[in-house]
């Protein structure tokens, strides 16, 4: 029986084994609050269908989803200011 193996070297693999760079880890903070009120939306969802949806379940969906919400819409404003104030695309 003879052993298949790959001919040559993986030509994606330096790619994987990188840490990230201070730009991305960067863009990861500045997303933190969002992927936070993800975490706590998808936690009321998940909470809602164990059980039939009581009043608080359905007012903490609410609050979540509006958190959410509030959240992009900061997140974009402030990526939008920013490009404007470093002079964007004309």
């Amino acid at each position: 029986m003879k052993h298949i193996g790959a001919v040559q070297a993986l030509v994606t693999a330096p790619e994987f084994d990188r840490e990230p760079t201070a730009a991305e880890l960067d863009a990861i903070e500045s997303e933190m609050p969002l992927i936070t009120a993800e975490v706590e939306l998808l936690d009321a969802q998940i909470t809602a269908m164990d059980r039939p949806v009581n009043e608080l379940d359905a007012r903490r969906g609410r609050r979540a989803r509006n958190r959410v919400l509030a959240t992009r819409r900061d997140l974009t404003n402030r990526t939008a200011s920013t490009m404007s104030l470093s002079g964007g695309a004309a």
